[in-house]
């Protein structure tokens, strides 16, 4: 296991799913741990979590989509851990029902603001707190959805491809500050996001979609989360993009030839 004892982490998102199964994880790798979460009764379940099974862990209310929160968790993570060299860049949405292009443009404009503004937002945040810590790790949360034609959700799909060219694009920071920028693709995941999709659905395509999902073998969060761990801890990935696949498969996605 990749020792974090000397560390500080911050997770976006941490209030449940894929963040409160890494802020987890992280913690029982023995770092200090902030949760930023819009969602206060979600952020602060997952510290009480942390800290009964002995972790370090703090909560700050945090809307991503707002600049000055983003700063104020990163200033507090440093206030209160001494320091930042772990950031999972996790929080993120789907659009919802109905799809692209018949989505209110309000709920689009959230999934770009959420999901890909905020990422390169919080890269931007803490960037300057990581280099005065002597460098860290940064791992974006993309899916698979941006890596193929996932027509389920247009705009979501966008966004996380925008998240791998993001993350490839930044590679170059581990020369330049000793941040290594990585990115994991998981398939299906096990949280309340692909179900929160079905609560505005016609009845016929909820029972459609709910007897799919049966079907389909979801990954776990606690897998999610080791993932994300492979990619703190492995020290000669930067700008490298994960897949996830059901049954715990990682591989890396080598980037797209033109012959």
């Amino acid at each position: 296991m990749t020792d974090l004892s000397s560390k500080a982490a911050l997770v976006t998102g941490g209030g449940s799913g894929i963040g409160r199964a890494t802020a987890l994880a992280l913690a029982e790798a023995g770092a200090g741990v902030v949760i930023a979460d819009i969602d206060e009764a979600a952020g602060q379940e997952t510290a009480g979590l942390i800290d009964a099974a002995g972790g370090r862990s703090a909560f700050v209310r945090t809307d991503v989509t707002e600049w000055d929160d983003l700063e104020r968790a990163v200033s507090f993570t440093v206030e209160t851990f001494g320091g930042l060299h772990v950031f999972h860049n996790n929080a993120g949405i789907n659009t919802g029902w109905p799809d692209f292009p018949e989505a209110a443009r309000a709920r689009w404009e959230k999934v770009l603001a959420i999901n890909l503004w905020a990422v390169i937002a919080g890269i931007q945040a803490v960037v300057p707190a990581m280099r005065s810590s002597g460098g860290g790790a940064i791992v974006n949360m993309a899916s698979l959805a941006g890596l193929v034609a996932y027509g389920t959700d247009p705009i979501y799909a966008a966004t996380k491809h925008g998240v791998v060219g993001l993350t490839r694009a930044l590679g170059g920071l581990k020369e330049e500050a000793n941040i290594r920028v990585n990115c994991l693709c998981p398939g299906f995941v096990d949280t309340a996001l692909p179900r929160r999709r079905l609560a505005d659905m016609p009845p016929d395509q909820r029972a459609r979609w709910e007897g799919a999902l049966e079907r389909i073998p979801m990954i776990a969060a606690s897998e999610v989360a080791e993932g994300v761990m492979e990619l703190v801890g492995n020290e000669s990935l930067a700008g490298e993009v994960m897949v996830l696949l059901q049954g715990g498969v990682r591989k890396l996605v080598p980037v797209p030839g033109f012959t």
